[in-house]
């Protein structure tokens, strides 16, 4: 028997709760912000959704793509990079965006901020020696 932890299985339980609950999640996500990001596989053209914990500032949303500090980028940092048009679900609205990848002091400053809030992610960040990528989902007009 295996002890590797099903990512998909679980995804899909927080995906499940988040439309449940209208934009909430418990265990590790409870009491925190969420958005659930729609991408599809840069290799695979399969959708996917990941449920991420965002920093809300005024009408901006961004994501981060931590991947728990480990030395690689998640997946779905590289399918969004691909295919930059995509969906998020914020509370329970659900709406068209573009990705947009933020580069030297914007994208210091917008960390700091998501370090302050979470400071998990200063760990994150301290964990590995790459520099976990900003992105921001930038709302497009109409609705999918």
């Amino acid at each position: 028997m295996s002890d590797a932890i099903d990512f998909d299985a679980m995804n899909r339980q927080v995906i499940d709760e988040f439309r449940k609950t209208g934009g909430k999640a418990g265990g590790m996500f409870e009491g925190k912000p969420l958005v659930l990001v729609h991408h599809v596989g840069a290799k695979s053209g399969v959708e996917r959704i990941a449920p991420l914990v965002p920093l809300l500032d005024s009408d901006r949303i961004y994501i981060f793509a931590s991947k728990g500090g480990a030395d690689t980028n998640p997946d779905w940092y590289h399918n969004l990079v691909a295919n930059p048009d995509t969906v998020a679900e914020l509370a329970t609205e659900k709406f068209p965006v573009t990705v947009r990848v933020l580069a030297g002091d914007e994208r210091d400053d917008v960390y700091a901020k998501q370090a302050a809030v979470e400071p998990q992610f200063a760990e994150y960040q301290r964990k590995t020696s790459r520099l976990i990528p900003v992105l921001e989902l930038q709302r497009r007009a109409g609705r999918r």
